[in-house]
Parts: C-alpha cells; sequence; structure tokens
C-alpha cells in the first residue's frame, strides 16, 4: 500500500479510498459569468485540463473570451465522488482539474492547449513548483479522438521547443480518454474570485507552443 507520506507514487486500484455514491453539492451558477456550471449549451465543447493547483488554473480560463464556464474538480483516479482531504492524500489517484466548456466558433481547442503548455512547468511529475503529490501532476483528459490528436500533437510540437530552447527535461503531461469528472466542493470554486489574495501557484517555463 502507498504510504500517507508518499505522495508522489501513483495509488494501486485495490488501495483506493472508497469514496461515496453521493456527487459533491455545488453551486449551479459560476460566481464570475453568471453560466450554468453543470449545464452544457448545444453549441459548446468541454475540456479538463490538469496544470497544478486549481485555484489559479481555473481563473486562467475563466479569463478567456468564449470560455462559458469553469469548474474546479477531480478526475484521472478511482475514487468516486472525493473530497479534497481525501485527494490530499494521494490515495484517490485524482488530479486537480478544470473543466472548461467553450465556444469553438470563438476559441480553439488548439488555443486552450496553447494556453496550457506555456502557463505552467509540464516536466516535473508528481508536483507543480512548491505543490507536491500526484493530485498536482500535468494532465489532458481527452473526450473525443480529435481532442487526442490535438493533444498528442501538441505535446511532441512543445518538447521539440523546450529542446530548442535548451531544455532538455522530458515532458511528464498524461494524456488519457477522460475518466469521470468529480466536482471539487463549493469553496474551491472560482476561490481566486471569493479569495483575490489567495494563493496560486501557477506559472510557465518561458517556452511558447509553436503553431499548431
Amino acid at each position: 500500500m502507498v504510504q500517507l507520506s508518499d505522495k508522489t507514487q501513483p495509488v494501486h486500484h485495490e488501495d483506493v479510498l472508497p469514496g461515496r455514491t453521493t456527487p459533491m453539492p455545488v453551486a449551479t451558477i459560476h460566481a464570475v459569468n453568471g453560466h450554468s456550471m453543470t449545464h452544457v449549451p448545444d453549441n459548446m465543447e468541454v475540456a479538463i485540463l490538469a496544470m497544478g493547483c486549481f485555484w489559479g488554473v481555473e481563473r486562467l480560463f475563466w479569463q478567456q473570451e468564449g470560455v462559458y464556464s469553469t469548474a474546479s474538480g477531480y478526475s484521472g483516479g478511482f475514487t468516486p465522488n472525493p473530497t479534497y482531504r481525501e485527494v490530499c492524500t494521494g490515495q484517490t489517484g485524482h488530479a486537480e482539474v478544470v473543466r472548461v466548456v467553450f465556444d469553438p466558433a470563438v476559441i480553439s481547442y488548439a488555443k486552450l492547449l496553447q494556453i496550457f503548455w506555456e502557463n505552467h512547468d509540464p516536466a516535473q511529475g508528481m508536483r507543480q513548483g512548491g505543490d507536491i503529490g500526484t493530485q498536482y501532476r500535468s494532465a489532458l483528459y481527452v473526450l473525443s479522438a480529435d481532442q487526442q490528436d490535438q493533444a498528442l500533437a501538441s505535446l511532441a510540437s512543445f518538447q521539440q521547443a523546450m529542446d530548442d530552447a535548451n531544455d532538455k527535461r522530458t515532458i511528464t503531461t498524461e494524456i488519457t480518454e477522460a475518466l469521470p469528472f468529480y466536482y471539487a466542493e463549493d469553496d474551491h470554486q472560482q476561490y481566486l474570485y471569493k479569495n483575490p489574495e489567495g494563493y496560486c501557484g501557477l506559472g510557465g517555463i518561458g517556452v511558447c507552443l509553436p503553431p499548431q
């Protein structure tokens, strides 16, 4: 079994916390823009991204023109309907993620990928800056074959850009088919809007994604 003190090691399925069947209660209206946090309009698409602590990531994306709504949550793991405290143990398998509902006529998935790569460090493994643990890993959880193709191509392109910038580290970003998304507790939703002086560890490495 993974020890609680070693949160950088992936948990095995048989060792995960059991979770619960009841979904996390969450506000249905986005605190910043007043849009629905649960309904996806017919003309919208969804992206799920992990870039470390979800507080700063959610703010980054709600600021983008064409983004309809955002929500902080958990995905990529095993425990159903986990709590933040459970995710912090490393024994749910989940990453902290942001679910982005966007209008592809205004902002493309390719643009979201550019924002993703240029605003965090994708080569740190199970951490992001001073935030250490599997929950802070870099990940793209794709919801279609097209998203997967674009995500993989962008990874290869950003890896080359890092190499060209003499950053020889290997990208550790996880790109897999999306597993269920679980909303985080309501106090984590739009956290930096509710707490403007709150913590944000988000930051890029000074490398730009070449045009795709």
